[in-house]
Order: C-alpha cells, then structure tokens, then sequence
C-alpha cells in the first residue's frame, strides 16, 4: 500500500491552525486493481453514468447534442435500445430505482425518469445545482455534485434526506464524478484524474482508492477529458466493471485485497 495524495487542485487545504491542532490521519491505501476481462466499448460515448441492472447494463453519455440514454450488450459492446436525453442539456449520472431509470444533468437542475428496459421518459424532477452521478444504498438515491458533499435523496419524493462530506487523509476531496455502492461503500470517480475513492458512507471518510492508471495508459488517449468515469457493480455476481470517456474498452476489474467469494 502506499500514500494517496491527490494534486493539490483537487485537495482543499485546512487552515494553518486546524492543520497544527487536528492529529494526523491514517493515509488512505491505494490499490491497483487486477484485469480479468476487456470488452469493447464506443469510442462515441462520453460517459457519464454506468450500472447494472437485472443483469442488464445501462450508460449514460454528455455534451449537449449527444446525450444519450443506452442499454448496452456488455460482450459486443453494441446498443440494444437508446432515448434521447431532452436537446440543449448536457446528460449525466443515472441510477435504477424499482422498475425505472432515474438521469441528471449537469446545469439546470433537471432531472428524468425512465421505464426500464424501454427508455420511455415518464416524468421529470427538480434539485438544486449541478447534477453529476447517482447510485443507490438501498434506502436513498445518492447524487454527486462535483463538491465533496453527496447528497441522500428520499426516492419517493427525490428531496434531501441528509448530506454526506468526504475527506481524504483528512482534507475536503471535491469532483467526485460517477457513483457506484460496492460492498458498503460508495465508489466515486474523481474526475480528471486516475482514481477511485472508496468511501465510508457513515463517516465520509475515504477508505481505500483504487488507482486506474494502468487502465488509462491501455487505452492511451491524448484527449484530455478521455478520464475515467464509469464505474458498474452487478449485484448477483458480485462483478465490477469501469470504463471512461470515449474509451475503447471497458474492463471487469477485481481488487487484490477482495475477499473470494
């Protein structure tokens, strides 16, 4: 294991004061995580939002003009089914709740439902600021904004229920992007840079990053916002896959330190 530092740009600092009176927290480990299998994926989505569902996988894709909704045949790659995210809005996470897809968007604070696995569009939602992810403990829909706090929304009525602050290594970790909930934890992409962060949702804390930099250097885009974002979890056969922006493949990863099942 080693250190998790984040660049500075992405680590609030605390003030002088606190840093000389707050004790020094235990480093976060980091992990690399082993490849069990590639598949392909469009080099035409900018993802934004990945999960299975029923054993089906769902994306989500951005940019105003492209953004999409997708059920995705994880072998080949190819599309099933799409519907088209509302012109002029810049698409982002989704979660599946009950029979339906919920959707953000990234300005506006619009957000969709979808029947699942038709991609109708049923209905709309409100909330404050930025829409970035979403996924789901079982209790709540969790939704990220780009700032260190996650919000916990009532599913019923899609308001604040309570609010979530993450730290590293004790500092405020802001651009947390894609969501996943893996094992009790919440996983969350920190855009424009290689890590997961694995989060204690009591705390906030994080617990563990898992570090994609092998996968980035795989897939060698020079595209700057090519980042990692994308993270699936398939509940029954406890299999979790990633991906990226415009990526070519999408990988099924197992960390080193999981437990057999």
């Amino acid at each position: 294991m080693i250190r998790f530092v984040l660049p500075l740009a992405l680590v609030l600092a605390l003030p002088a004061a606190a840093q000389q009176a707050a004790p020094t927290p235990t480093p976060a480990p980091v992990e690399k995580p082993e490849l069990i299998q590639a598949y392909p994926h469009d080099t035409t989505a900018f993802t934004e939002g990945l999960l299975i569902a029923d054993g089906a996988m769902y994306e989500s894709t951005g940019r105003e003009g492209q953004s999409i909704i997708r059920q995705v045949d994880l072998a080949t790659g190819k599309t099933l089914r799409q519907a088209t995210v509302p012109d002029g809005l810049f698409g982002e996470g989704i979660v599946a709740w009950g029979p339906e897809l919920r959707s953000v968007t990234w300005h506006g604070g619009r957000g969709f439902r979808w029947t699942r696995p038709a991609l109708k569009r049923t209905g709309e939602w409100r909330y404050d600021g930025e829409g970035w992810a979403m996924t789901d403990d079982g209790h709540h829909i969790i939704l990220s904004d780009g700032t260190p706090r996650l919000r916990f929304l009532d599913p019923r009525t899609m308001r604040v229920a309570r609010t979530l602050d993450v730290t590293v290594n004790g500092r405020p970790l802001k651009y947390l992007n894609e969501l996943e909930y893996i094992d009790g934890q919440i996983w969350a992409n920190v855009w424009m840079t290689p890590y997961i962060v694995r989060i204690d949702p009591a705390t906030g804390t994080v617990a563990g990053v898992v570090d994609l930099s092998d996968l980035v250097n795989r897939v060698a885009l020079t595209d700057r916002d090519s980042v990692p974002n994308g993270i699936a979890y398939d509940r029954v056969k406890h299999r979790i896959y990633v991906t990226g922006k415009n990526w070519p493949e999408l990988f099924e990863i197992r960390l080193p330190s999981a437990k057999p099942r």
